[in-house]
């Protein structure tokens, strides 16, 4: 584990660790304040963020920023990662030992940021975060505290643009984390 952000993030440059590397343009590492108070974690780049290198910049992260904007969160105040920093073909679910291969990099993210919220967008950062035994239609839009951090998990904007039903919960749960926000 690295204490400081400069050798985290040259920690992972060039990295090799599982066979996401063998495709991509960038690590896709995070982006934001790296101070913030909330951190939102996602799945993994798409060929928007693997080209820029950057997390959610592509048709899902631009639905993100329209409910960020809607509801008063600024981007600029939160910390975005996700759980590969590698694109899966095919924008794929990763596999479980790619997410392992990934998950020290964003454990360290986390251990930096100090969040006091982590927002969990979808079933692959809520099981590789708290545990297999959780399900995004069960556990979306509860609270679950764990560790001195309160956990929401909502749907992955993604979802959205797949079923248009979810995003009426979406924005609540972001609502909800607005809330918590304001009060920290």
């Amino acid at each position: 584990m690295y204490d400081n952000w400069e050798d985290l993030e040259k920690s992972i440059v060039g990295c090799r660790k599982c066979k996401l590397c063998q495709n991509r343009k960038n690590i896709v590492f995070g982006t934001g304040n790296k101070q913030a108070d909330v951190l939102f974690i996602g799945e993994g780049p798409g060929a928007d963020e693997d080209s820029q290198g950057i997390p959610f910049v592509g048709k899902a992260g631009k639905l993100m920023d329209k409910a960020f904007q809607g509801i008063g969160i600024p981007r600029e105040e939160v910390y975005i990662a996700n759980i590969v920093k590698c694109r899966p073909p095919s924008n794929r679910v990763p596999e479980a030992d790619e997410a392992q291969a990934c998950l020290d990099y964003l454990r360290n993210q986390v251990i930096l940021v100090k969040p006091k919220i982590i927002v969990l967008l979808g079933s692959t950062a809520l099981k590789n975060i708290l545990g297999k035994d959780y399900g995004i239609t069960n556990s979306r839009g509860k609270w679950i505290e764990f560790r001195g951090i309160s956990y929401m998990p909502t749907w992955h904007p993604a979802a959205l643009l797949r079923d248009e039903t979810k995003k009426i919960e979406f924005w609540k749960d972001l609502k909800e984390v607005k809330r918590r926000m304001d009060v920290l």
